[in-house]
């Protein structure tokens, strides 16, 4: 299996014109890093509907925020070569696109999936290692799927911090994982019952 990291930006407003402004990723075997990101020049959107939601005022931006072209090519050099995913990957690459070309790197450096194709992927690695028949594998992924995404809706509002968002997203992963590995077992000791 490829390196995977869960991944959540915070932005300036839901804008076109809005900027990112924190960024955290969560790796599955641990680690995670998180940067408050000081505007570029020229990021001069701001929303305090926005503000309000994340609890990140601009001028603390300013003041904290690690340069932005830094944390650009610290995310290029970091992740370069890991599978990136997010609960909004268009809103989350629409910012990741404007970090990096702010940055002067091309906006395609790093891409980002749905965070459920990473827990569908889990699924079916477990059930294939399982020794699930591939037509199997699929139902029964898309079931267990199903049941993930209703669980989803009792889970607590997102604080809209990248970091706490970011560990979310790992552990919805995890979450489908863990399920997926559990049928197998429920499905092994039906056997042997």
């Amino acid at each position: 299996m490829s390196r995977i990291a869960f991944l959540d930006f915070e932005a300036s407003s839901l804008a076109k014109t809005s900027y990112p402004i924190e960024v955290a990723w969560v790796f599955p075997e641990g680690g995670s890093e998180s940067f408050l990101i000081r505007p570029a020049p020229g990021w001069t959107d701001w929303a305090p509907e926005a503000e309000a939601v994340h609890g990140l005022a601009r001028e603390r931006l300013v003041r904290e925020g690690v340069a932005h072209d830094w944390v650009a090519l610290h995310m290029l050099t970091t992740l370069r070569d890991v599978a990136l995913y997010a609960s909004a990957p268009s809103w989350d690459g629409q910012w990741l696109s404007r970090l990096l070309r702010a940055a002067g790197l091309p906006r395609h450096a790093l891409r980002l999936k749905a965070t459920a194709e990473a827990q569908r992927r889990a699924i079916l690695d477990v059930l294939a290692a399982g020794g699930i028949d591939p037509t199997a594998r699929d139902a029964l992924a898309g079931k267990l799927l199903a049941t993930l995404r209703q669980d989803a809706r009792d889970d607590p509002a997102p604080e809209h911090r990248a970091l706490s968002d970011a560990r979310r997203e790992c552990g919805r992963w995890a979450r489908a994982r863990d399920r997926a590995e559990a049928m197998l077992r429920d499905a092994s000791a039906a056997v042997q019952g």
